[in-house]
């Protein structure tokens, strides 16, 4: 666990390294921790709202999890809470199978688990239509790992088997054991397949991909998305390493500070939850220091139309990846 003093120290490495807002740094010093100042989304269909940026489990943070080193994790788990954040989307696959059960873990060591919206995944159909019962036992073993029940969200993983899934899911609803349902893909080939259960399945939740070089969720998923009243969870806002490899070496537009950013990660954060329909983005990170400078793409001023399709020209423009 990192206290007040380690927590201080960590954030002033950030400023310094990142170069955060002047006024986030001095929020993190003084011990407010911006709390007040992280824009939240209210969640369709409720008057429950969550923080606009949160933590995914996947990419580094799964590497990490599965290696000796994994306990930092906690500071990247402490510095989300402590900067105004709640959310955290993991699943049981990420890391080989370890990301859920070490963050699980931490989040208990830390007495972190009540103040966390926890979003994970079910997904037992991997090479074929999924086992009833293979995927309760997957479900339960979340509410282990995590000591928390209800489970904040839970949606079925890529597409797997939603005919079987979905409906097990809707079963923990009813019984008031998880709060809200989802359904995820960030693969392009099952596109369609999501927007056919966005149309037709009672759900609270997708999750799936966009980033400012990546338009495709524009076309139909977001609009499809307000239309129905379902919460947009934003995977890859960075491309995966897409946009840091086009960005290399290159600094922050100065125009970029119209909108409060003041790194490239906010800037791509910002872009992102700048559209109306999304809920909150959750970029992975396995390090604190990250995990600080991402908090700041949610807070301050956002780009307004005109700006985000100057940011996306911007990119465009820049050599591909």
């Amino acid at each position: 666990m990192i206290d007040r003093r380690q927590w201080l120290k960590l954030t002033a490495t950030a400023g310094a390294a990142l170069s955060l807002s002047p006024r986030l740094v001095e929020a993190l010093a003084r011990g407010d921790l911006v709390r007040d100042e992280m824009i939240t989304r209210t969640i369709p269909g409720t008057s429950e709202t969550i923080p606009v940026i949160g933590l995914g489990s996947s990419a580094t943070f799964a590497s990490l999890a599965g290696s000796d080193e994994a306990r930092v994790l906690g500071e990247v788990l402490r510095a989300l809470v402590e900067g105004g954040g709640t959310l955290f989307d993991t699943a049981p696959s990420y890391g080989g199978g370890t990301s859920e059960e070490v963050a699980g873990h931490l989040v208990q060591e830390l007495g972190l688990v009540d103040q966390l919206f926890w979003a994970t995944k079910l997904n037992v159909a991997r090479d074929g239509p999924a086992d009833p019962d293979m995927a309760r036992a997957q479900v339960e073993a979340s509410f282990d790992r995590v000591g928390k029940d209800p489970i904040d969200l839970i949606q079925v993983h890529n597409m797997g088997d939603p005919a079987v899934q979905l409906p097990i899911l809707r079963e923990y609803k009813e019984q008031g054991r998880v709060r809200y349902i989802g359904i995820t893909t960030t693969f392009e080939n099952q596109y369609d397949q999501l927007i056919e259960v966005m149309r037709n399945e009672p759900i609270d939740f997708i999750g799936t991909d966009y980033a400012v070089d990546n338009l495709f969720a524009e076309e139909t998923i977001l609009p499809l998305a307000q239309e129905r009243g379902i919460g947009v969870l934003v995977y890859a806002p960075f491309g995966r390493t897409r946009l840091w490899n086009r960005v290399e070496g290159r600094d922050v537009p100065d125009w970029a500070a119209e909108f409060d950013a003041t790194s490239w990660a906010q800037f791509f954060l910002k872009f992102v939850v700048s559209h109306p329909t999304v809920t909150a983005a959750t970029p992975a990170t396995s390090q604190p220091h990250h995990m600080v400078d991402n908090l700041g793409g949610g807070m301050g001023r956002l780009p307004d139309e005109a700006t985000r399709q100057r940011m996306v020209e911007y990119v465009n423009a820049l050599p591909p990846a």
